[in-house]
């Protein structure tokens, strides 16, 4: 809970490192359900090991061949998607009663925030209305994908990076058939990149679109996060881990309430 500034003034932000990607989702529903109007909004940044993740209404035949790249079914909206070393994920866990924000309007905020940023460094991008996400020329450098719950957001967008992009050969991105996918470290130069945050600058710019004061949280805060580690997965984890062969069960989804 904020001590400071105001809730409804401060984005909380709590750079993770490398998670598992399930045990992130479970941690982000936690947060949600557990919130009260006083707690501060949140920005969570982190990458995941190789996983592909299917939007609730994600299409079984959108995903071409995933080989030994496992599947979860999750409950954001949008199709698949793949997720690995070398992309960056911001989860943004905001109260969108309290800031007055529909899911339109934090989506423009999430693109708005990476273009930015690609601005800032030289690249010039956009957003398309038919396909959300950031596009550099045709292809797409950032995917965006978010769940709403009691009126409060979790989930969040994904930059690209330096990740190896072969395995989007193994999906159709986002539900698109042949769909280009770039990478930051192809569109400026190495040196440029590695005197980079671009976690640190693409929070802040998240929460300037957000009118938010970006505030780091201490790191018990950002521990207690995700809370201890389990070394086994639940019985709801294990559910929502598909066999690559079977990855058309219906996604875990809690009616907002």
């Amino acid at each position: 809970m904020n001590t400071g500034a105001s809730a409804a003034q401060v984005l909380r932000y709590c750079p993770l490192g490398r998670v598992d990607y399930l045990h992130c989702w479970r941690a982000m529903q936690r947060f949600t359900d557990a919130r009260t109007a006083a707690t501060d909004d949140a920005l969570w940044l982190a990458e995941h090991p190789p996983v592909f993740t299917q939007g609730q209404a994600g299409r079984a035949e959108h995903v071409l061949a995933p080989g030994d790249i496992p599947v979860v079914q999750t409950d954001r909206g949008g199709q698949v998607t793949y997720h690995g070393p070398g992309q960056l994920i911001a989860y943004v866990l905001v109260d969108m009663r309290r800031l007055k924000l529909g899911v339109r309007k934090l989506v423009d905020a999430l693109e708005g925030a990476v273009i930015d940023l690609l601005a800032d460094l030289g690249v010039a991008a956009h957003a398309r209305a038919d396909a959300p996400g950031v596009y550099v020329d045709s292809a797409k450098i950032a995917s965006v994908g978010l769940r709403v719950r009691h009126g409060c957001s979790y989930h969040g967008i994904a930059l690209n990076l330096d990740l190896d992009l072969a395995p989007f050969a193994r999906i159709n991105p986002c539900g698109h058939a042949g769909l280009e996918m770039t990478r930051l470290v192809d569109l400026v130069t190495p040196a440029l990149l590695a005197a980079t945050d671009p976690g640190e600058r693409l929070a802040a710019a998240v929460a300037g679109r957000l009118g938010l004061q970006l505030t780091p949280a201490p790191g018990y805060q950002c521990e207690a996060a995700l809370g201890r580690r389990l070394q086994r997965r639940s019985g709801a984890d294990a559910a929502c881990l598909r066999s690559n062969s079977d990855v058309s069960g219906t996604a875990p989804v809690e009616r907002s309430r």
